[in-house]
């Protein structure tokens, strides 16, 4: 199967309602050519599973800033005003999950296992709700493990059939996000013929990755 498709025919694949992880920190490593065009194309109504809010204009932050997102599960929000506007309007539903939390709740997600269990967040707003297990007299946080219909993911350099390499801080949460979703679309700064990559720099091989974009 041909991966490589446009950006425009990835971006038409995330519809209304859908669940989508998306990869970046703060915009580093953000698949930006198709968050621009999903802001373009209107879609609403997403839960967005995320890192962070990014900044009103770029990236993600734009999807939030129009006003598409209907809830987000996110690890911060303070370089997002608009987040935290439409969060204390109730226009959006921000659940928040400590980043190291959140990272192996995805992880758990893709590596198919019931949940981890974290100190982090005992006695805070994090554990309400949430089931407490002591093992050896300590108390730990369940906390379940997250998958999407979706995730956008951005790589430096992929080949054509789909393995994905990674250069600096830009792999935050693309090789765990490409392991959780149900299809798996990543943006490439390059897109070279298969054998050019060297195997031992892949972080994610090429049956995780159902299309790839042009960034």
């Amino acid at each position: 199967m041909e991966k490589i498709i446009s950006a425009e025919e990835a971006a038409s694949k995330v519809k209304d309602g859908m669940t989508i992880m998306v990869g970046g920190f703060l915009g580093a490593g953000s698949p930006d050519t198709l968050l621009g065009l999903i802001e373009k194309n209107g879609t609403k109504n997403l839960t967005v599973i995320c890192n962070d809010t990014s900044f009103p204009d770029r990236g993600l932050g734009r999807l939030v800033a129009n006003k598409q997102i209907a809830k987000i599960i996110v690890s911060h929000i303070g370089t997002n005003p608009c987040t935290a506007d439409q969060m204390n309007s109730g226009e959006m539903i921000v659940e928040f999950s400590p980043q190291g939390t959140l990272a192996e709740r995805v992880r758990a997600g893709g590596a198919g296992l019931g949940g981890v269990l974290t100190p982090t967040g005992l006695g805070t707003m994090v554990a309400e709700g949430k089931q407490v297990i002591n093992i050896d007299g300590k108390d730990f946080l369940l906390e379940k493990p997250i998958r999407a219909d979706l995730a956008l993911i951005y790589a430096t350099t992929v080949d054509h059939s789909g393995n994905c390499v990674y250069m600096g801080t830009t792999q935050n949460f693309n090789p765990l996000m490409a392991t959780a979703a149900d299809m798996v679309i990543v943006e490439a700064e390059e897109i070279v013929e298969m054998g050019k990559l060297n195997p031992e720099q892949v972080k994610t091989p090429s049956i995780f990755i159902d299309y790839i974009v042009k960034a």
